[in-house]
């Protein structure tokens, strides 16, 4: 399954355009190219290796828990995999 997934930004380099996410535990390093002026802290939601938009915190907390409780950690952990 294809999911975008709630990260907080953890650090941007932005010559490279690419930000340091986090999920939990794991990091990865995305594309910040389709949005503006991100900035640490803040969540924006991931597909793919790209950041597609920001969410608020909030939002991304309740879609974290929807994604488990709907069973989809698998999807979650791909996130986690794809890091590696």
């Amino acid at each position: 399954m294809c999911l975008a997934i709630p990260a907080e930004i953890v650090s941007v380099n932005d010559a490279a355009e690419t930000a340091v996410v986090a999920l939990g535990p794991v990091r990865k390093e995305i594309s910040i190219a389709l949005i503006e002026n991100a900035k640490p802290g803040e969540f924006v939601l991931v597909h793919v290796g790209y950041a597609l938009h920001k969410v608020s915190p909030d939002e991304a907390a309740r879609t974290i828990a929807m994604m488990r409780e709907a069973g989809l950690d698998a999807e979650i952990a791909e996130f986690g995999e794809a890091a590696r």
